[in-house]
C-alpha cells in the first residue's frame, strides 16, 4: 500500500475531509511517530504493534570478496514488534 492509497482509504472512511485535508492528516500522524522516534520514544498502537530504535554496537566483520577485516560502525535501526491482535488475525484462516 502506498501513501497515496492509505490517503485515499482514509478520505473515504472520514465524512467531511477533502483529499487535501486528509493528506495533511496522514503527513501530521506520519511526522509525529518519526519525531518521536527521533528523541527516543517508543510507539505503541494498541492492537497493531510497537515501534522503537535499537543501537546496534559497531563491530569487525570480513569483506566476503577479500577476505579483509574491516569495521562496521555503530547506528540506529527501526524495530517493530507486532501487536497480539494484528498477530493474530493475520494468522486466521
Amino acid at each position: 500500500m502506498t501513501k497515496s492509497v492509505l490517503i485515499e482509504k482514509v478520505a473515504e472512511k472520514v465524512e467531511g475531509l477533502t483529499r487535501n485535508q486528509t493528506e495533511i492528516v496522514v503527513d501530521t500522524v506520519f511526522d509525529s511517530i518519526k519525531k518521536a522516534l527521533m528523541s527516543g520514544d517508543k510507539i505503541e498502537i494498541r492492537g497493531f504493534g510497537n515501534f522503537r530504535l535499537k543501537t546496534r554496537n559497531p563491530r569487525k566483520a570480513r569483506n566476503p570478496k577479500t577476505g579483509e577485516s574491516v569495521e562496521v560502525p555503530g547506528k540506529k535501526v527501526l524495530y517493530f514488534k507486532v501487536g497480539k491482535a494484528l498477530k493474530e488475525a493475520l494468522n486466521k484462516g
